[in-house]
């Protein structure tokens, strides 16, 4: 049985002023605009596939590919800007932390309007009621308001409620990257559960390879808004890594409003920089950042950056202090040295949170490189265990000879 459909999909949206405030100039803007390609942003375009009811799917791409704009749809967050949807069954999407939560509501009154939006009576959430504040582990501040939770608190509890109050299809997107190691698993292992034994449908998008991989009975590839690959997780997945240019090292942009972010952060400049002609295990490298900051309500600052092998797996999440900052433009640098990464493709996050708990914006994937490797005095070359490459001394002493 199908349950859900896509059915020719595509989401255009207009680069460029919103509106001169007079209707038959913006009727005329308008007109033009539908003959200029070039002032048009395809996120999505002609998007077919169906998914089976109790089938995990996932999504991977690079980012602008059209993943989460394609979820939304599909969520009825937003609407296409050409075909449409055909699905059966209640939906909860998880597309952002806290999604569907009121910051001033308890998270005990918060897991009661979800179910409720959810069509569930009262005694339905009531049985599952001990499950969800068991799963999420926030036992003891389940009667605060959620907007005092830190976002791992948030992330579990949002997680927690879509996942027990029983909707028929879970829509996940990367969300599970502000959880901790272990919570993730406990995430990734409840879809496992929900698919398998409950026989729910799973939309998931990661750039976990392994995750997608364990987890999804097939995966799609997204690029430019397009569908370029579809099938077997393992076949899906070795063509993308295949395809993917693991060195991307700078982006920048030369104003805020062609710039990655929101009304909190845009993004000016990263890049990873480097002094070697060739980068290898040895090399010392920096990761440095220029931002455009705008809170109206400043508070402490926080930049954190995480690196990830690519099959997803966190290598190591560092952060700065916080800082009282004022509108304006930011910098920022953080140092790696040499003799740490093993060989291998990394990308590279960066996230903005405001007084430990507020996440403003998330950077994901926004550089990745490569580090090659280098030995001397050695005739073997198989692959080097782990995931660092210190060169911590080992010493040797002679004691006495036989």
């Amino acid at each position: 049985m199908i349950a859900i459909k896509v059915e020719n999909i595509s989401k255009v949206y207009r680069i460029g002023k919103s509106g001169s405030g007079r209707l038959r100039e913006d009727i005329r803007f308008w007109l033009r605009r539908q003959h200029a390609d070039k002032h048009l942003l395809w996120a999505l375009k002609d998007i077919n596939f169906e998914i089976n009811q109790g089938e995990v799917m996932g999504f991977i791409g690079n980012n602008g590919a059209g993943k989460s704009t394609l979820l939304k749809i599909i969520s009825s967050i937003t609407t296409p800007t050409t075909g449409r949807i055909k699905g059966r069954g209640s939906i909860a999407s998880l597309l952002e932390v806290g999604s569907g939560f009121h910051g001033d509501l308890t998270g005990r009154e918060n897991i009661f309007l979800n179910g409720n939006i959810l069509g569930m009576k009262n005694q339905e959430i009531k049985n599952c009621f001990d499950e969800i504040i068991a799963f999420s582990g926030v036992e003891e501040l389940i009667d605060t308001p959620v907007k005092h939770y830190s976002s791992g608190m948030y992330m579990r509890l949002a997680f927690a409620v879509a996942a027990h109050l029983n909707p028929e299809i879970l829509i996940v997107d990367e969300v599970l990257a502000v959880g901790d190691v272990e919570f993730q698993r406990k995430c990734l292992g409840k879809m496992k559960e929900i698919s398998d034994r409950k026989g729910k449908t799973v939309l998931f998008v990661s750039h976990n390879t392994q995750a997608l991989q364990n987890l999804c009975d097939r995966v799609i590839t997204l690029h430019r808004g397009h569908i370029i690959d579809a099938g077997k997780p393992a076949e899906v997945i070795t063509n993308y890594l295949k395809s993917t240019d693991n060195n991307y090292l700078a982006q920048s942009y030369e104003a805020p409003e062609s710039a990655p972010g929101n009304d909190y952060i845009r993004i000016k400049k990263i890049e990873i920089q480097y002094d070697t002609e060739i980068f290898d295990i040895r090399t010392p490298f920096s990761t440095k950042f220029e931002f455009w900051y705008n809170d109206p309500e400043p508070g402490s600052l926080i930049v954190g950056i995480h690196l990830f092998n690519m099959a997803g797996e966190c290598i190591f999440d560092v952060a700065s202090k916080g800082a009282q900052l004022r509108a304006g433009l930011i910098t920022g640098e953080c140092q790696i040295p040499g003799n740490f990464l093993n060989n291998g493709a990394y990308y590279i996050s960066i996230v903005f949170v405001k007084d430990t708990t507020q996440r403003l914006f998330y950077f994901e994937g926004c550089l990745s490189f490569s580090v090659e490797d280098f030995r001397e005095n050695t005739a073997w070359f198989g692959k080097w265990m782990g995931y660092v490459r210190p060169a911590f001394p080992i010493v040797l002493n002679q004691q006495h000879v036989l």
